[in-house]
């Protein structure tokens, strides 16, 4: 975890993503999605989920969601892609993303 500069994992993690696949995926599999930082690598988002949530990592698989094409008025323009982790976290593990929110 240390070959890795601090700043640099605290902008790999957007956002979580928290959508009906996603709370499925979560309960069938205990993995988490997150969006990440179009740059980053497994070892990277790794390093970041066990830095700031505490847990331990088991794997991480990536996907890479294609912008979809739109048009603006007159002009077609892209929406940009987004790149994904599903985070696998070790048995006994979880993150709860519900308590930090108002309930």
């Amino acid at each position: 975890m240390s070959n890795f500069n601090q700043e640099r994992l605290l902008q790999v993690l957007r956002a979580p993503q928290i959508s009906e696949k996603a709370t499925y995926v979560a309960d069938k599999n205990e993995q988490v999605v997150f969006i990440v930082a179009s740059d980053a690598t497994k070892p990277e988002v790794k390093a970041a989920v066990e830095l700031l949530f505490k847990v331990q990592v088991k794997s991480v698989q990536i996907s890479v969601l294609k912008g979809k094409a739109k048009r603006f008025g007159r002009f077609m323009g892209r929406r940009s892609n987004v790149k994904k982790a599903f985070v696998c976290l070790q048995p006994g593990q979880e993150i709860n993303f519900a308590e930090g929110g108002a309930a």
